[in-house]
């Protein structure tokens, strides 16, 4: 049976393959090629069909419910850490518009709120000071409410960790911590849907993009395909272990540092969430056997 990626079909999935069905879920942009003129229910079910019955389509891999449950405490947190930021986004671009300019950060904001305030002599009206008080008051409370429940979803992700061997083999990777190891389990799914670590790569957008014609390969910027929130852990990953790479002298970190003379920090970075991600497939598809943590040696 096939369904097409939607609200659901990982719960239908689970519910059908308990009846012994075998499933497939396929994307959405997969499916519209197929789609035949108008779009209707019987045009999308025979456009799901034929596209099911390619023999290089590409499926999403399904997920349980445990790895469900992880996604949700991520989409949570992401959630709560962007409201955060935009309360303090809000007070500094305000205060721009007076010619105060506060550092990026919440932690700047917090302790140069009260200065300003007392400061007489930057320009603020009084109509202005009292809007910033209640802003300002406003932004202590939520903040804190807000601290503790990211804390709270935090806690909840290390004790997930701590009982789940997936992700304490993730964790060995250089470049890969908390949120990087749970958040890359909860979207894997299947490991077997991908034939090898480059396969995984490319479907975290993590490869080069190809815009090739006439026989002339074109490689561009990386293609950003994919999750964007996994990406992006992977890459903060990255950038941690290229900033700390001349401190260490093995094989690993003399790769990154030549990379990052000849290519810069960005491109170092991208480059170590690739590997890392290509690292990853490999401790998944071998901890059935092998159960190893990651060597550097390798």
């Amino acid at each position: 049976m096939a369904i097409e990626a939607c609200g659901g079909s990982h719960y239908w999935c689970r519910k059908f393959t308990e009846l012994g069905h075998d499933i497939r879920i396929i994307a959405p942009q997969f499916v519209k090629p197929y789609v035949k003129s108008n779009k209707n229910d019987a045009a999308d079910a025979e456009a799901i069909c034929e596209a099911a019955q390619r023999p290089n389509m590409r499926f999403v891999p399904s997920k349980n419910v445990e790895q469900q449950d992880i996604q949700s405490i991520h989409r949570i947190r992401s959630q709560t850490v962007a409201r955060r930021t935009a309360l303090g986004n809000q007070i500094r671009g305000l205060l721009m518009e007076y010619g105060v300019i506060i550092p990026k950060g919440i932690s700047f904001i917090r302790r140069q709120i009260p200065l300003i305030l007392e400061d007489a002599e930057n320009g603020l009206t009084v109509l202005f000071r009292e809007i910033l008080i209640g802003l300002y008051e406003a932004l202590h409370k939520r903040m804190e409410h807000l601290d503790k429940r990211i804390e709270k979803l935090e806690l909840k992700l290390q004790t997930i960790a701590a009982n789940n061997e997936g992700c304490q083999l993730l964790l060995t990777i250089p470049g890969i911590g908390l949120l990087t190891a749970t958040a890359l389990f909860a979207a894997i799914g299947d490991i077997t849907a991908f034939k090898n670590g480059r396969e995984l790569a490319a479907w975290m957008g993590l490869v080069p993009k190809q815009q090739s014609t006439g026989g002339k390969p074109t490689l561009l910027g990386i293609s950003k395909r994919g999750d964007t929130y996994l990406r992006t852990l992977l890459i903060h990953g990255g950038r941690t272990v290229v900033r700390v790479a001349d401190k260490h002298d093995d094989r690993r970190n003399n790769w990154i540092q030549e990379l990052d003379k000849r290519r810069g920090k960005n491109i170092s970075a991208v480059a170590v969430a690739n590997k890392n991600a290509r690292i990853a497939w490999a401790l998944f598809t071998k901890r059935v056997t092998k159960k190893e943590p990651y060597k550097a040696a390798a």
